[in-house]
């Protein structure tokens, strides 16, 4: 038996950092989604199968000594197989078309494929302990972890997001189309977060009020999104990468990404840790072509639109 599944990664339309510290975020899945499958071996070992490289792992291992690219997989299936009582072990392949590192959301939407794909060899599918399981494994690799991009991955659509409360749903009967520059500049989250936090331990009272002024133009952005009101999202983009250029997290080639692009669309951001990784644009759907062709002279360049499907799974004999 062969237990397949995919989730997509997603994008941070308001609020990263923010959020870790009590703030409302929006978040979007994309149309880019990684595909994991999963059968039960013969072995007492968890085969793992990735782009970043391959790993069997015996079960007895311990969590902490196995290399973080492959923790969240091992601890999904080791979560599993203990609580199935199951005496061998489990194969995993990873497949994805989202980039890895690049503030896209591709190890959560690997967290929450490998917890519905394992899970599913062995009983039928809860989201909601499919969600738990993957913000479980990826506090593996980012103990401080919000959970928004696994809760997107697993829902689908775009969602207001707030921890310790269920997400909300923003409906829209509309399709946005954004562009996606990648820096190719790769981030540390672990480091960026440190940044953050010295930031605010070092101005609190600055820090208290950015959280404050990212919520009321949080408000103001869902308005506009459930009526379609494009130049108000962008001008919301452009003000949230001012906020989190004041704390830290931006650079100079995002911010020459962010500078080059807006003139082009109706604004523009970092998404995700920052520091690196990708910067998203709101655009015109007549005007995207022109954007990308534009845009990937000098930098990896792609469109994408909010999937609305979140993870899905099934079996094969």
């Amino acid at each position: 038996m062969i237990s397949k599944a995919t989730a997509p990664g997603k994008i941070i339309l308001f609020g990263e950092h923010f959020v870790v510290h009590g703030t409302r975020a929006v978040v979007g899945a994309i149309n880019k989604r990684v595909t994991i499958t999963s059968e039960k071996n013969d072995t007492a070992a968890i085969s793992i199968s990735s782009p970043l490289g391959k790993a069997t792992i015996p079960i007895t291992e311990e969590i902490d000594s196995v290399e973080k690219k492959f923790r969240p997989f091992f601890f999904i299936a080791k979560e599993v197989i203990s609580d199935h009582n199951f005496q061998n072990g489990i194969t995993i392949d990873i497949q994805s078309d989202i980039p890895i590192g690049a503030g896209l959301g591709s190890s959560s939407a690997c967290c929450v494929a490998a917890a519905a794909s394992v899970s599913n060899l062995f009983s039928k599918v809860d989201a909601s302990q499919i969600l738990d399981l993957a913000i479980d494994a990826e506090r593996t690799i980012f103990p401080r972890t919000s959970g928004a991009d696994c809760t997107v991955s697993t829902l689908g659509g775009i969602i207001e997001y707030q921890k310790e409360s269920d997400p909300k749903a923003i409906k829209t009967e509309h399709d946005f189309d954004f562009i996606v520059v990648n820096s190719q500049k790769m981030h540390n989250t672990d480091a960026v977060v440190k940044r953050v936090n010295k930031f605010r331990d070092d101005n609190a009272d600055t820090f208290s009020e950015l959280c404050t002024e990212e919520d009321n133009l949080i408000t103001k952005a869902i308005d506009s999104l459930q009526t379609f009101d494009l130049e108000t999202i962008g001008k919301c983009m452009s003000q949230n990468q001012i906020f989190l250029e004041r704390i830290g997290v931006s650079n100079d080639v995002l911010l020459d990404i962010v500078k080059t692009i807006e003139k082009e669309t109706f604004g523009a951001k970092l998404t995700g840790a920052g520091d690196g990784g990708c910067v998203i644009a709101l655009t015109d759907q007549s005007k995207k072509d022109s954007v990308v062709e534009n845009m990937s002279k000098e930098y990896e360049t792609y469109p994408v639109t909010i999937e609305k499907t979140g993870m899905q799974v099934n079996i094969t004999n």
